[in-house]
């Protein structure tokens, strides 16, 4: 019996050891399989990718709690400061420079000496606008012999809020002018000439009117605008009140029509100034004089409402080409008339150019002023450029060829 367990035994242990090797057999074949193989990496991966989803789907909820939140860091995009330095050169081609040539100059609006211009703009709530800008230089100061005077100072203060896509409404509590209320929309030309005629457009759009709000509806085709100035008068002896409106109507063929009107009323003789901003309630009644004044003042008490109105054409020819021409007029002397007529062309690689012609009459044969403009432009960089040119001035008798060069450097 011992001896047929032992056999039992050795065959029971015989079994196992088979049994074992067969498992091992399978499992070396199932590892080396390609396919298990890649079903085992499909399955590791998986699990990761998951993973990476949830982390990527709570840095998401993070991000939008912060963009939807009260003062959150990405309600502001920053201040973004832009910085103009321009110098202009003038050789006047002229026997004796008396009084009358200088104020030739300065009605041709031709750009004199230097002037430095620096803007911080931020954006609030992230559709509104403040914008604050300083200049100095010693533009237009002919008969200045200081060329260093001009200290930096603060010229403009600006809040504008767009309300909706169609509604904008803008504030300005010192350093207002008729062209802050146009948007990018009233006029195709940013590039400038060598004088005011073939820079900025009809007069009335770019004179200082002190204080302002305003508000700006748009539509497809067409931009208004409406504003309120207030401006002191010289010597604090009293206020000037301007209503400014403008339509702009997009044409076809890439072609803008503009409207302009400025109704300005002057109040003389306020003895007490309120303040910017502030508009005292008779504004809306006829002036009427006090029997307090002095009747020996040289200035007058009577309200002499005064304004002007301007049209202007624009036309895009093709990318860089550009044709304006306007003509303003004043409400109280019907014969007198400014106008101007350009054609300009400002390709970013090439040598740009531009012709303008421009003047004043008072009446039908009587040339106030009459002015040509040529000159080239040369871009040495992105934000380097030289515009040399002549001018020919006549005003009255008087008659002046000018060569000139302007250079602009942006920041």
């Amino acid at each position: 019996m011992e001896q047929f367990a032992s056999i039992s035994d050795q065959f029971n242990t015989l079994l196992k050891s088979g049994q074992d090797f067969i498992t091992r057999n399978r499992h070396n074949k199932s590892s080396r399989n390609p396919i298990e193989i890649l079903k085992r990496l499909q399955r590791e991966a998986f699990s990761d990718l998951m993973k990476l989803r949830d982390r990527q789907d709570k840095v998401e909820k993070i991000l939008t709690f912060y963009k939807t939140a009260k003062g959150s860091p990405f309600e502001e995009d920053g201040t973004v400061v832009r910085a103009e330095i321009g110098l202009t050169g003038n050789v006047l081609f002229v026997d004796n420079l008396d009084q009358e040539k200088v104020d030739t100059i300065k009605r041709a609006g031709l750009r004199t000496g230097y002037d430095a211009r620096i803007t911080f703009e931020t954006k609030v709530r992230q559709t509104d606008v403040l914008e604050a800008e300083f200049i100095c230089g010693q533009q237009n100061q002919i008969d200045s012999g200081n060329v260093l005077e001009g200290a930096l100072s603060l010229a403009k203060v600006s809040y504008a809020a767009n309300m909706t896509d169609w509604l904008s409404i803008i504030t300005i509590p010192m350093g207002a002018r008729c062209k802050d209320l146009a948007t990018s929309e009233g006029s195709s030309f940013k590039e400038k000439g060598l004088t005011d005629y073939s820079s900025f457009g009809p007069p009335l759009v770019h004179q200082n009117h002190g204080s302002a709000i305003g508000l700006t509806v748009k539509t497809s085709n067409i931009v208004a605008s409406l504003a309120q100035f207030v401006v002191d008068l010289p010597g604090s002896v009293g206020q000037c009140f301007s209503t400014f409106g403008q339509i702009v109507y997009q044409l076809p063929r890439a072609s803008k029509l503009s409207l302009f009107g400025l109704h300005e009323v002057p109040k003389i003789g306020l003895s007490v100034i309120p303040g910017s901003l502030t508009i005292p309630s008779g504004i809306l009644r006829h002036h009427q004089r006090p029997e307090t004044f002095s009747e020996t003042s040289s200035r007058p008490l009577e309200t002499v409402p005064g304004g002007s109105l301007a049209v202007m054409l624009e036309s895009e020819i093709d990318e860089s080409t550009r044709v304006r021409g306007w003509v303003q007029k004043r409400n109280g002397d019907p014969s007198y008339l400014q106008w101007s007529v350009g054609m300009s062309d400002f390709p970013e690689d090439e040598i740009g150019w531009g012709l303008n012609l421009g003047g004043s009459t008072q009446g039908s044969k009587n040339w106030d002023h009459f002015q040509i403009e040529a000159f080239l432009k040369f871009n040495l960089g992105k934000r380097l450029s030289v515009q040399p040119g002549f001018i020919y001035l006549m005003d009255g008798n008087n008659q002046m060829p000018v060569l000139t060069v302007h250079s602009t450097w942006s920041i």
